[in-house]
């Protein structure tokens, strides 16, 4: 029997996104620490969620990145009851919405949890991201066990999930274009400030995985390091190094340097360079979304449209088997390199 049952529970953490459109300059201000937002800002935002499908109804399924965040987790209890983790809690909280992470672990108080295995659906470690969801974590566990995952870039499950799904939308590419399509693999953008700046000493309990101090942050490097690790899976089907690029996308809409290079300019230099068309796939999300619903699928279409280039997007992990395979595999404190021999199917 595993050490996870009984009174111990994973805890699953994602970044949250607003119910309904009306709840828009709420939930902003929840993902800027109560920063108000200018009004053009909000309702920009409301009308790229209002393109994937989000309403003004309360009640309503709910958004896709809670959606699929939810249905995730009942995944992994089920992975975990299959391995022998027979009763295994597995929850979902969000840093910026509902069910709130302080919420979720208070529930988990109630059901008796007293150790909790937290892992972020963000597998590459940041201060802007992981270090807050840290920050959330143990401020509402106080007193209670917390073994808090802070990053898993480079786990071999989560690259050969990545390639499973780019190898039929490449392969197809290629097909219909009758030449090599590149492959751009992407990450969410973060403020360049975040990455120059020193990281404070976090407390000892929460030490595992943090960027020392004064140590930079790891996150482009951790997001490339996953986009490498792809490109390796895809190695048996003839995909080498001048196949594929990189970029950082969905930078900031208030203002302020993010990170780069930016989506926009990587396609215009794979324009330049003589290319018809690109596969994006991003590798630093989990599931669909509203950067990669919307960020992709409608606003880099556009530009691939102007620059005459032809886009594919390889399918979002979402209800993974290999996804969820690694993630029971960190729940169960198994995380090791294992599946290097793992591969994409043989060319077709």
């Amino acid at each position: 029997m595993s050490e996870l049952t009984g009174r111990n529970a994973v805890l699953l953490l994602a970044h949250g996104t607003p119910d309904t459109l009306g709840e828009m300059a709420e939930y902003l201000s929840k993902v800027t620490g109560g920063r108000p937002l200018p009004q053009h800002v909000v309702k920009e935002l409301q009308h790229r969620y209002r393109e994937i499908g989000l309403g003004d109804t309360p009640g309503a399924e709910p958004p896709p990145l809670t959606r699929w965040t939810l249905i995730q987790a009942n995944l992994l209890e089920r992975a975990l009851d299959r391995a022998g983790d027979l009763n295994t809690r597995v929850y979902a909280g969000m840093r910026n919405w509902h069910p709130y992470i302080a919420d979720v672990v208070a529930q988990m108080r109630l059901d008796g949890v007293t150790h909790i295995k937290a892992i972020c659906l963000a597998p590459q470690n940041s201060r802007t991201s992981v270090g807050l969801y840290r920050k959330a974590v143990l401020a509402a566990a106080d007193g209670m066990e917390v073994d808090f995952v802070a990053g898993w870039a480079e786990h071999p499950l989560l690259a050969q999930a990545f390639a499973e799904k780019l190898w039929p939308v490449w392969a197809l590419a290629c097909a219909q274009s009758r030449r090599r399509v590149p492959v751009l693999f992407t990450a969410h953008s973060v403020p360049c400030r975040t990455i120059m700046s020193s990281a404070p000493e976090p407390k000892p309990e929460a030490r595992t995985g943090s960027p020392s101090q004064g140590s930079p942050d790891p996150y482009p490097v951790e997001a490339k390091r996953t986009a490498e690790l792809v490109a390796q899976r895809m190695a048996p089907v003839g995909f080498g190094e001048r196949d594929w690029y990189f970029a950082f996308q969905s930078q900031g809409v208030s203002g302020g340097p993010w990170i780069g290079p930016t989506v926009e300019d990587t396609l215009n230099a794979i324009k330049a360079q003589g290319h018809v068309g690109v596969v994006m796939q991003p590798v630093g999300f989990l599931c669909d979304h509203v950067e990669i619903l919307y960020d992709i699928d409608i606003a880099f279409a556009e530009k691939c449209r102007e620059l005459g280039l032809k886009l594919w997007r390889a399918e979002s992990l979402n209800d993974s088997d290999l996804l969820i395979g690694a993630l029971a595999q960190i729940a169960s404190s198994e995380y090791k390199a294992q599946a290097d021999e793992a591969t994409v199917p043989a060319a077709v």
